[in-house]
């Protein structure tokens, strides 16, 4: 190129709108996200939709000038592990953590590539993020529990006919690293509702199927990803136990659970778009707050109601977003 075409190219740029110049060059990103559902896990599918749609609103879509690469773990720890690995070494611009196990793997293997999660609980005490208000590194995004959350469960067991006294509380320790902060909430309320508070760790197969024994009371199921990818045995446990159970999700309410009081998880990924979006634009998750979930979902199964005996009160109901008939 001689000097008068690259004079006669600045001026080009130079009469540009400010605007168009904010988009030059319109180079393609890449954005990892790592999800601990597996590939075929309904819910999973429905939020990788979402994202999809959410980031496409901002102006990132896929085959223009977003590049994707998709990783589910299907609950499996060791293969969330590699996955994470595997996205590193992509050396994306960006990743998505969709559920805790998620955020501590890619914590461990990079502390420079902005990571934004979605779905996890107690950011803070499991050292992702300083603080909510001014996160601090290289991490930030939107939580999936708010400290009442965890009692309320429990009460609602208690408003049910014939009344809990006693409640199993099941997760998987290795999944749900925060489980103890719930479990407390849990056992303090229990004292003021006169509920008996037992922890029920699942590990595998058998001790999922070792809860259609445990016919003593009601169960909580806490927000877990194990729980999730193995939900058809643990419904099936549940049932044949024939005892009443709360769940984290409404995807559990749907596919024959009793009830849930959850947050929207769907919500949490479309939000999750928008910093995304801030981040790829040259903001940086130091200076984004933690956000706190702000939509809350009540759901009921009147037909496992009825199959094992137990009467959901009106008031409940007249409050809830789903009823199942």
């Amino acid at each position: 190129m001689n000097r008068r075409e690259v004079l006669a190219l600045l001026g080009t740029i130079t009469a540009l709108p400010r605007a168009a110049l904010a988009q030059q060059p319109n180079t393609t990103r890449r954005l990892g996200v790592l999800s601990v559902t597996a590939d075929d896990d309904a819910a999973g599918q429905t939020r990788s939709a979402i994202l999809v749609e959410a980031l496409a609103a901002h102006g990132w879509k896929e085959q223009a000038n977003l590049r994707i690469d998709w990783r589910s773990g299907g609950g499996d720890r060791e293969r969330i592990a590699r996955l994470a690995d595997e996205l590193v070494a992509l050396k994306p611009d960006i990743l998505l953590a969709v559920g805790t196990p998620s955020v501590e793997e890619l914590h461990r293997r990079t502390a420079t590539t902005p990571i934004v999660f979605a779905v996890v609980t107690d950011p803070v005490s499991q050292g992702f993020v300083k603080n909510l208000a001014r996160p601090g590194g290289n991490i930030t995004g939107f939580t999936d529990y708010d400290g009442p959350m965890a009692g309320k469960w429990l009460e609602m067991l208690t408003q049910i006919t014939p009344k809990v006294s006693r409640a199993l509380v099941v997760y998987n320790p290795a999944t749900a690293p925060f489980a103890g902060l719930m479990l407390q909430t849990i056992e303090d309320a229990g004292r003021s509702l006169r509920v008996t508070v037992e922890a029920a760790p699942l590990h595998d197969a058998a001790s999922i199927a070792a809860l259609a024994s445990r016919r003593d009371g009601g169960l909580l199921v806490l927000p877990d990803f194990f729980t999730m990818a193995n939900r058809a045995h643990l419904l099936a446990a549940i049932t044949e136990a024939r005892v009443p159970a709360v769940f984290w999700s409404t995807t559990f309410v749907a596919e024959g659970g009793l009830m849930s009081y959850s947050t929207d998880s769907a919500e949490q990924v479309r939000r999750a778009a928008s910093y995304i979006d801030r981040i790829l634009r040259g903001a940086q998750p130091a200076d984004l707050p933690v956000q706190n979930p702000t939509k809350f979902e009540l759901a009921f199964n009147l037909k496992t109601a009825r199959a094992i005996g137990v009467t959901i009160p009106a008031h409940l109901l007249a409050t809830a977003n789903d009823v199942i008939e």
